[in-house]
């Protein structure tokens, strides 16, 4: 079942955008660029409902997954780090 926040065409855009290559949907930067859209979806969710642990408990687990994904790209190609970093605007 497709989630209301990303459609399958929103998928594909932000997959063909950081992708190394064509469809790579497993590859580090389509993973952290599909997570970073998750996170900031359910930043502004928790904006507005507070009290909603469950998310807020989720939201950090993929803050963390992204950290993990992020530390993997950064051992293996600090080149491609950094542009994914200046690409999705994650850091100061």
């Amino acid at each position: 079942m497709p989630l209301a926040y990303l459609s399958q065409e929103k998928k594909a855009e932000l997959v063909k955008r950081f992708a190394p290559r064509e469809g790579d949907t497993g590859s580090p930067e389509a993973q952290v660029a599909l997570l970073t859209h998750r996170i900031r979806h359910l930043t502004d969710h928790l904006k507005t409902h507070k009290k909603d642990v469950s998310t807020r408990l989720g939201l950090l687990r993929m803050v963390g997954r992204r950290r993990r994904l992020l530390r993997y790209l950064a051992g293996r190609s600090l080149s491609r780090y950094r542009d994914l970093l200046s690409a999705l605007d994650i850091r100061a």
